[in-house]
């Protein structure tokens, strides 16, 4: 079955995406241009992530979608096990989101300039400057009525276990007094581990566990310190046993 799998990515899977990547970048980036950027800067990204998910037959579950309030501006916080895990929250989250991403992703082909069309919070750490321009950006867009969806971490695993989670997110969250949402990702590491980018995928199913908000309980260095502890216990109590428990990532 193996083989068949890959025979599948090679000659259907992997053109029908590269295909569907040009024509979803090319709407965001003409929909963003001239229309709402708040909706050509989701669903067109939406559809991509579900198609990835879908086309590569890997099943998905995901839980908690009752602990979100409809309309509510949110901070959402993930373990970062691989690739997976942006078309997975992009398909199945189910919330019009920004991502704060690295500013080496404007290099992709067609994805990096529809990130930046549709205005996706790129995090450039060449100088303070630049820093402080990406946070600014975020509070415009937060306050907008949008979420923000971030990887704490900072780069994926090596190992499926969780590194520690930098105080970026948290410190945002604080200032603008919103709650953050723990999500804890289940399988992306075992579909395709950062060791084995470019290789096949490897079939595993997925799952998504949003996790009750944490929100702010005052204003300052402890509110940030605990929604951060609070955060990351949560994320990891949802993970599988195989991939419980600090590791530290020599890349964060």
């Amino acid at each position: 079955m193996k083989y068949i799998y890959r025979v599948y990515q090679l000659f259907i899977a992997i053109p029908l995406l590269v295909i569907w990547t040009i024509i979803i970048a090319v709407m965001i980036i003409v929909g963003c241009a001239i229309g709402n950027g708040h909706f050509w800067g989701y669903y067109p990204g939406r559809w991509w992530g579900k198609a990835f998910v879908r086309l590569f037959l890997l099943p998905v579950k995901v839980e908690g979608k009752e602990h979100l309030e409809k309309d509510r501006s949110y901070v959402f916080v993930s373990n970062h096990q691989g690739a997976f895990d942006i078309f997975l929250i992009y398909g199945f989250l189910g919330r019009n989101i920004k991502w704060m991403m690295k500013h080496q992703i404007l290099k992709i082909p067609f994805v990096g300039s529809a990130c930046r069309a549709s205005h996706q919070i790129i995090i450039d750490k060449r100088g303070p400057k630049r820093i402080k321009a990406s946070y600014d950006k975020a509070r415009e867009v937060l306050k907008d009525g949008i979420s923000l969806m971030v990887f704490p971490e900072g780069a994926r695993t090596f190992t499926g276990h969780m590194g520690e989670f930098k105080r970026g997110a948290f410190m945002l969250a604080d200032e603008l007094q919103l709650p953050v949402v723990p999500l804890t990702i289940n399988g992306s590491f075992d579909v395709m581990p950062r060791t084995r980018d470019w290789h096949f995928v490897n079939w595993h199913p997925l799952s998504l566990t949003i996790h009750q908000p944490v929100y702010p309980v005052e204003k300052g260095a402890s509110n940030i310190t605990t929604t951060l502890n609070d955060s990351y216990n949560a994320v990891m109590s949802a993970l599988v046993p195989e991939y419980q428990g600090y590791v530290e990532n020599p890349d964060q």
